[in-house]
């Protein structure tokens, strides 16, 4: 047996010192009276540890299973962290490919279509308004297209001798019957390229005062 002060005896066994004089009044450990100062007696050949001391190991032990736990997840949560961000990275790619691809679809589309209209209107320029005068020769590009987009939508009025082929059979009043075959003529005269016939857009036009149509109206 050794003799220890309560403090010594406290951190032998990892306990608080009052822990020790509660352990000496029940008896499980004994003390003696030295020089005035209370000593313990105690047998270190079987030193015990608390049940506080393995209580804070079982601690220690869970505390650091359970950080490695969250290691664990903390990588895998960023692993698909980096993953999403690849995805969206690439959803953004090509969405911008795509916008640019429909952009360059729809510019093509006009400059089709601008192409179009020219090829109208010197159509039109061409077969309504040879020999009349213009205005001014130093006119620009822009007053002279609007000029031809009013012909063309002004090419039935009194001002021009062409009128569509739709309204100068309703006049005629003929049958639907006779009307289906005069029709499908002017298609067959079109495709020949009769200059007495235009084509504007869909519609097809004539001019009766100035061609003869009997070969075709009959």
């Amino acid at each position: 047996m050794k003799k220890m002060s309560v403090a010594d005896a406290a951190a032998f066994f990892g306990v608080s010192r009052e822990a020790i004089h509660n352990r000496i009044r029940r008896g499980s450990l004994k003390s003696i009276m030295s020089d005035g100062v209370k000593m313990v007696l105690v047998d270190e050949t079987t030193p015990k540890k608390s049940p506080k001391s393995r209580q804070s190991a079982r601690v220690s032990s869970n505390d650091e299973r359970y950080y490695k736990l969250l290691e664990a997840q903390n990588a895998k949560l960023q692993e698909r962290v980096e993953t999403l961000e690849n995805e969206t990275r690439t959803l953004r790619d090509q969405k911008e490919q795509m916008l640019i691809e429909e952009r360059q679809k729809i510019e093509q589309i006009y400059r089709d279509k601008d192409e179009q209209l020219k090829n109208i209107l010197n159509t039109l320029s061409s077969k309504f308004m040879l020999g009349a005068p213009l205005e001014s020769q130093e006119e620009d590009d822009d007053t002279l297209e609007a000029e031809m987009i009013e012909v063309e939508e002004c090419v039935t009025q009194e001002s021009s001798e062409a009128v569509s082929l739709k309204r100068y059979l309703k006049k005629e009043k003929f049958s639907d019957k006779k009307l289906k075959k005069i029709e499908k003529r002017f298609k067959k005269a079109v495709k020949s390229d009769d200059e007495r016939v235009v084509v504007v857009g869909k519609k097809i036009y004539i001019e009766p005062k100035k061609y003869d149509y009997s070969d075709l109206i009959k």
